[in-house]
């Protein structure tokens, strides 16, 4: 068996007109044994589909693959009914969910939401105090009573189902730190890989913070946002003249994945089209029957 526990999924930003397509590239990564499919969440953008409600939906259709908001909207969706939601969706798919979280990015149309804006700071402290109040409310036990600076609940009854994972989508210092401190994932921004400045210099803050608290870094996986096309015929150059990934043949990324994993300690990826939006349905199918099985396969190798 695999000593590397790697994830697998693609992700999408869904019109409510592409429902239909939505539901069909889900259930084909399903029979195909891709992990996840993540959707974003945008409340403030009327022509998508509300990540919830779709991935309620998409749950509700499927029967292995887990699926999460890339990352949740957490100003819009207060943390004590954030963690309903999830155990919920947790119950009711036999553990199907991830809770991908962030500190608010675009704070201008969140705010034209009716939503305080916090400064920077604030939003990240409310950020890590939201994720520590979400498994708070998971697991069952006792009432909780938590009188945090952004989130305060009394005596409420935790739901009897496990937290989900958490994984953020932490970009600043100040993010990075509170990740190491309670989240079980890190999703790099702005579709950085591990061989990006970003993500040399971002991880350790991640590893360093996990420490301080006496967490073991490994513990908090890194799954990255990972855009580029499947050609049929190998590439002369797999990354451009800035050293991002562009794609290349299906051998291509299985030698690319596969170091990924065990030379960098990458452990999942979510595939995105090259300009960052839904990949064709084709090459979905690609992406889970023959590069997906043959990295998990070059993996296995080389743990055994």
């Amino acid at each position: 068996m695999s000593e590397h526990d790697v994830v697998f999924g693609f992700g999408a930003h869904s019109a409510i007109d592409d429902g239909p397509e939505l539901l069909r590239m889900v259930q084909q990564a399903d029979r195909d044994g891709l992990d996840h499919f993540s959707l974003s969440d945008h409340p403030y953008i009327g022509k998508r589909l509300d990540a919830y409600a779709a991935i309620g939906f998409l749950l509700g259709r499927t029967q292995h693959i887990a699926g999460f908001a890339n990352v949740t909207n957490l100003p819009t969706r207060p943390a004590p009914m954030l963690a309903r939601t999830v155990t919920t969706l947790s119950a009711l798919s036999g553990g199907r969910v991830v809770l991908g979280m962030g500190a608010g990015g675009l704070w201008d149309r969140i705010a034209d939401m009716g939503v305080p804006q916090l400064s920077p700071a604030d939003a990240v402290d409310a950020f890590e105090e939201a994720i520590v109040l979400v498994k708070k409310l998971s697991g069952g036990g006792p009432p909780v009573t938590y009188q945090g600076r952004h989130y305060q609940v009394n005596e409420i009854e935790p739901a009897p189902v496990a937290a989900p994972p958490v994984w953020t989508g932490s970009v600043g210092p100040k993010s990075l730190a509170a990740t190491g401190r309670v989240a079980d994932g890190w999703i790099p921004g702005h579709a950085a890989d591990w061989l990006s400045e970003r993500y040399r210099t971002s991880r350790p803050v991640i590893d360093e913070a996990a420490a301080a608290v006496g967490r073991d870094p490994r513990e908090i996986r890194t799954i990255f946002n990972f855009p580029g096309r499947i050609t049929d015929q190998p590439l002369p150059a797999t990354r451009d003249r800035d050293g991002r990934w562009i794609g290349g043949s299906v051998e291509q990324w299985v030698e690319e994945l596969t170091g990924a994993v065990l030379e960098h300690g990458a452990s999942g990826f979510t595939l995105f089209s090259p300009s960052g939006g839904t990949q064709d349905i084709g090459t979905l199918g690609r992406w889970a029957t023959e590069i997906v099985p043959a990295v998990r396969e070059a993996i296995a190798k080389q743990d055994a």
